[in-house]
């Protein structure tokens, strides 16, 4: 939902990367449905696993609760949002999840551009 959101808000303006220390198998249907609401289409995507390419030209990693089974870059910027897991949740409680995200996403958004 991250970087869904994140592309969304940002125009183009910031490159998203988007993968998990642990990523299932397929997309959650009630999270696909939840941005679907608010116009945007993930149903395309598949999860992917976290990868160390590239990794020199990331800014900003944003982590969502992994703990110790994040892997750690010296050097990099960290922020850890504290988001629950959607996984096995209703559309209400995954459309609060989603909103709370997006709060987030462009409170991100501004400090790296500005409002």
């Amino acid at each position: 939902m991250a970087a869904a959101l994140m592309s969304h808000h940002s125009k183009g303006k910031v490159k998203v990367r988007s993968a998990g220390s642990e990523p299932a198998s397929d997309l959650n249907p009630t999270v696909v449905l939840a941005l679907a609401e608010i116009g945007l289409d993930i149903s395309s995507e598949k999860p992917k696993q976290l990868a160390t390419e590239n990794i020199d030209e990331v800014d900003v990693i944003v982590t969502m609760g992994c703990g110790d089974s994040c892997p750690v870059y010296p050097g990099k910027r960290y922020t850890d949002w504290q988001i629950e897991d959607p996984a096995g949740k209703n559309i209400e409680a995954i459309r609060s999840i989603r909103d709370q995200i997006d709060r987030l996403v462009q409170s991100l958004l501004d400090e790296l551009l500005g409002p």
